[in-house]
């Protein structure tokens, strides 16, 4: 049975009842009354361990006091709510040890009951004269528990240390706004401490916690970083340089979250506090989704690497999603859902104009049975009906939107789906330009988000301008990943992955060894990147490409060498430190300045060189400007997401839109493994239909060596007499036509 005192505050007079800083491992967990206290009750009660009951025996005979929530804000009241709740579920013990007591904080005999606890405690008999002196040296008297008596005569009062310690902490600091001040009275240091604000974890300003003045007779509390709402758009300068890099940011975690598909999109929805239509970018996902912890993880600026290096997963910063979205906009909804629960988290920078703190509301929702109710474990109800609120104010979202974009996970019960609005802006319009694409199986049709500045980015020996990588999202996520599994749309329309690897020409295998680790080059040559006079290296990164057209050896110092080149390389193991360092930049769009990077581009260069020296001076050339394709043709499974190589004879424009391995030419099941190419070896497949260069009657074209078509074989000095040409640049005839 509890105590009937706990019920009011009625009748208590000071002596009834102590107050009490719960806390964890120097971590607030919530200010509490202690009613019904023992002689001495120390004012901070710091547990030192969690134990289940069966473990700590406790005679039914101790004396017992009440703990109960003296809370000044909303977190404390889901922070207590979240203590009860563990020590309920596990049946556990809160231990608080002191050298003249312990105290044993016993879990709720009712669930979701969480009003008060009882504690039992036990006096140690054998504490000498001299602690209790020492013990008794060291309280604060609390003079007044009034508040509003104790912030009206700030002169006559003498409040308990921790009290406003904890009022100061609410934010996660004490010192951090630079307001305290200190000053001596009496020859005692006195901390005056400013009125407190709401924190990240979405409190409410309740206005009890006003300047006051604290004797203290001893170090100060550490200093915690807080977060400045204008932090947000520093974020967002990670990408600064490139968007793109932002929205790949989103591709990795839809990648690590297990997902099959992903649609992004851009669509126009009307913006209430804006007053008008506005763009809104969507990318939606079918992964595991995350619970209310993990997505308090990804919200939180950063987490602690992984200790296992997993090669199948791209995330290690913990910045990704935060300056992913910040880049891309000022605002930035997320919507994920898993088997059991689901959660809205807002980041916004509207939300947090002319704050002192960062604010980032989340409300998350348990099943029960069929519907989602509000999760009373991770959060009180009234903390989430203002995160709610604060919600559909700042953002276009009401409760009908919400709902609409929650059932489209009717289809599959797991996902996340990510919004974000007033998009970064170019000039008097936005970065992003946009094409809906028109429905039919052209590839001419087909929508895309662009870089409205079309421009090319900066790398070293490069003349031409004609990388669509560069500024077109659909060609960028073509080749974003070493070997695709996930199908992406971009404005509706299914991106054709081309896994580079596979789509060369006059393939060659290189292996070496850089700082006694293994490394492996595909080099090649792609008809498309010949056409666009495009050349370089391929860096991947746990399978994620890092950097694309990195000029190498001779390629940096002329435009024509190496042209069509390309070379395609997985360095996961080179660039992961055996220390658990990564020598990539937290924005996934280069690496950094080491040795090992550097020994790298040094092997790549004589690679490059060595296969362009091979190949230029000692070709065949064949008349008339007759195109190849790559030394394998792949499809890739609709269903499996397996690669499937073709037969060299076989026409891949007559594959259909979605293709199944149960279909021509392959005829197999999804079982079966993919098809993987010996090193060296090179099948030369059929030529295609010509196009291109029409107005250049002897066109010089690299083929294999392997080619013996006699009618097509120029003298060695027609071929010099080309290359040479080739060297200076293309012919103008060739320039009209690309």
């Amino acid at each position: 049975m509890g105590d009937p005192r706990l019920e009011s505050e009625e009748g208590l007079n000071e002596d009834d009842y102590k107050f009490v800083l719960l806390t964890k491992d120097g971590k607030i967990i919530c200010r509490t009354q202690c009613l019904n206290p023992p002689a001495k009750v120390p004012q901070r009660w710091n547990l030192h361990e969690i134990v289940p009951r069966s473990r700590v025996k406790i005679p039914p005979d101790l004396p017992h006091c009440f703990l109960r929530p003296a809370a000044e804000c909303l977190r404390d009241h889901t922070e207590w709510g979240r203590f009860l709740s563990h020590l309920q579920k596990r049946d556990t013990v809160g231990i608080a040890k002191f050298d003249f007591c312990e105290f044993y904080i016993l879990p709720p005999v009712e669930a979701y009951n969480y009003s008060y606890a009882r504690v039992a405690y036990r006096a140690e008999t054998h504490i000498g004269q001299k602690h209790s002196e020492s013990a008794e040296a060291c309280q604060f008297k609390r003079q007044s528990l009034d508040p509003t008596e104790t912030c009206g005569n700030s002169s006559s009062m003498s409040p308990s240390p921790d009290v406003n310690d904890f009022s100061a902490r609410k934010d996660g600091h004490t010192q951090a706004r630079g307001a305290s001040s200190i000053s001596e009275e009496n020859g005692v240091p006195c901390v005056k401490f400013p009125q407190s604000i709401g924190d990240h974890h979405g409190c409410v300003p309740t206005g009890r916690c006003q300047p006051c003045a604290v004797k203290w007779d001893g170090p100060l509390e550490r200093n915690y970083v807080r977060a400045d709402p204008s932090y947000l758009q520093t974020l967002g300068q990670a990408h600064s340089g490139w968007i793109f890099g932002a929205i790949a940011e989103l591709v990795d975690n839809s990648r690590d979250a297990k997902a099959s598909r992903m649609d992004i999109s851009i669509e126009i929805i009307y913006s209430k506090r804006a007053g008008k239509d506005i763009p809104m970018l969507s990318v939606i996902d079918d992964g595991h989704g995350m619970t209310h912890q993990e997505i308090v993880r990804m919200t939180c600026f950063g987490h602690k690497q992984p200790d296992a290096d997993d090669l199948d997963r791209i995330g290690r910063f913990g910045v990704g999603f935060k300056t992913g979205v910040m880049r891309l906009g000022r605002d930035a909804l997320v919507l994920t859902q898993t088997a059991d629960s689901r959660s809205i988290a807002f980041l916004s920078q509207s939300l947090n104009e002319g704050k002192e703190n960062l604010e980032i509301p989340i409300v998350s929702y348990c099943r029960k049975g069929q519907f989602m109710e509000v999760d009373i474990n991770v959060q009180s109800e009234a903390l989430a009906k203002y995160n709610l609120k604060a919600i559909k104010e700042f953002s276009p979202f009401d409760k009908y939107l919400i709902g609409e974009k929650a059932g489209l996970f009717r289809e599959k019960l797991t996902g996340t789906q990510i919004y974000i609005w007033n998009l970064d802006e170019w000039g008097s319009n936005y970065c992003l330009d946009w094409t809906t694409g028109l429905t039919g199986r052209s590839s001419f049709h087909q929508g895309d988000i662009l870089i409205r500045s079309r421009r090319v980015r900066s790398r070293p020996g490069q003349m031409s301008q004609k990388v669509p990588l560069d500024y077109s999202l659909r060609s960028y996520l073509e080749v974003i990943f070493s070997v695709p599994r996930m199908r992406i749309y971009i404005q509706g329309s299914l991106v054709k992955s081309r896994p580079l690897a596979k789509s060369l020409n006059n393939t060659c295998e290189a292996t070496g060894i850089i700082m006694g680790k293994l490394v492996h080059l595909t080099l090649g040559r792609c008809q498309l990147e010949w056409e666009q006079a495009n050349c370089g290296m391929f860096l991947y990164w746990h399978g994620r490409l890092i950097e694309a057209y990195k000029r190498v050896g001779g390629m940096v110092h002329n435009g024509d060498v190496g042209r069509g080149v390309i070379g395609v390389i997985d360095v996961t193991d080179l660039m992961d430190d055996v220390n658990g360092r990564v020598w990539v930049h937290n924005n996934k769009q280069g690496f950094q300045d080491c040795e090992p990077y550097a020994l790298l581009e040094e092997w790549l260069g004589k690679k490059a060189d060595e296969y362009w020296d091979k190949n230029f001076d000692t070709v065949l050339l064949k008349k008339g400007g007759f195109l190849y394709k790559p030394d394998h043709e792949w499809v890739q499974c609709d269903k499996c997401r397996k690669w499937r190589m073709l037969n060299s004879g076989f026409d891949s424009n007559n594959l259909p839109t979605e293709w199944f391995c149960y279909m021509e030419p392959f005829e197999g099941l999804c079982e079966t493994p993919e098809q993987k190419v010996e090193h060296g070896v090179i099948t030369v497949s059929a030529k295609r239909s010509r196009y291109g260069c029409k107005d250049v009657e002897d066109d010089a074209t690299l083929t294999s060596e392997g080619d013996s078509d006699d009618n097509f074989i120029q003298t060695k000095k027609d071929s010099r007499q080309v290359f040479k040409r080739l060297r200076k640049g293309p012919s103008r005839a060739c320039k009209k036509a690309v």
